[in-house]
């Protein structure tokens, strides 16, 4: 992996903004969608497609690819706007979300999509999906590592949980989880609907070597996930602290975005934010 110079840290941080201006006009081309949470997702998936993962836009289906699951399917427009803003689809394809026929549906399916590796919607479920696979690799000396992304609400899901006893009970060092820590589900914080904390800890009492990072900050996060490679005999597990809706001012930290779209006059509110915070990086750059 090549070590992150400054400038490539700049063009990540451009590169993240681009994604959140994606974000935005598919939600309101859509009319409807998830806004906080891929928003927040941004500097992740950035960071992700544009230095951690092993892959190849020209060639998806590369069977040494690292593979990269969402289990939160609901923040899809993240994984799209990503995606089609590092080679694998026109970015002017955003603007098909949800739209009947499109290959970006609400939740991602893999038989529509190349480089999706699987359908999400049922929450819980992709930890499950993520430990069979790294599983698959050990067992047949694969050297694919396996990501596997998720909502901190869905920690309310028993399926997750017996997936991180089966992780640790295989010692899956291939597989890295990475948990959007942004305190908030659809009916307000995760700590009234069903609280999670304390829960660095509960990864750690199920065997699970466990990082926390700002999940908004890129080189941070990057430094983290390296150091979570290097875990050896133990999966690992990302706690990245997350605001939601960040990069639009009037959506941060605000339960009620997480599953609404913006109007347009919202929308060019927020792309007028994304527009003026891009400059404000070129220029200081």
């Amino acid at each position: 992996m090549p070590t992150l110079t400054s400038q490539g840290l700049t063009e990540l941080k451009l590169k993240a903004n681009d994604v959140r201006q994606g974000i935005i006009r598919s939600l309101l081309s859509a009319g409807s969608g998830h806004s906080a949470g891929p928003l927040d997702m941004s500097d992740i998936f950035t960071a992700l497609y544009g230095h951690l993962i092993r892959h190849n836009p020209r060639e998806p289906e590369w069977s040494e690819r690292d593979r990269l699951l969402l289990s939160c399917g609901h923040i899809a427009p993240v994984r799209y706007s990503a995606m089609a803003n590092f080679g694998y689809f026109p970015v002017e394809e955003l603007l098909t979300l949800r739209k009947f026929g499109t290959r970006l549906q609400g939740h991602p399916e893999r038989v529509r999509l190349p480089g999706v590796e699987t359908t999400s919607g049922p929450l819980g479920e992709g930890l499950a999906q993520g430990v069979g696979m790294a599983y698959g690799a050990k067992l047949d000396g694969r050297p694919f590592r396996v990501w596997v992304v998720t909502s901190d609400a869905e920690h309310q899901c028993g399926l997750h949980w017996e997936a991180v006893l089966t992780g640790a009970k295989f010692r899956l060092d291939n597989l890295t989880a990475i948990v959007d820590r942004n305190f908030i589900q659809i009916d307000g914080s995760t700590e009234d609907v069903m609280p999670l904390e304390p829960l660095a800890e509960k990864y750690r009492s199920f065997n699970w070597e466990v990082f926390e990072c700002d999940g908004n900050d890129i080189a941070q996060f990057i430094e983290t996930a390296e150091r979570a490679m290097r875990i050896k005999d133990k999966p690992q597990v990302i706690i990245a602290h997350t605001v939601p809706g960040k990069g639009v001012s009037f959506m941060e930290g605000d339960y009620t975005w997480h599953g609404k779209p913006p109007n347009a006059q919202q929308a060019e509110e927020a792309l007028r934010e994304l527009t003026q915070a891009r400059q404000g990086m070129v220029a200081h750059e």
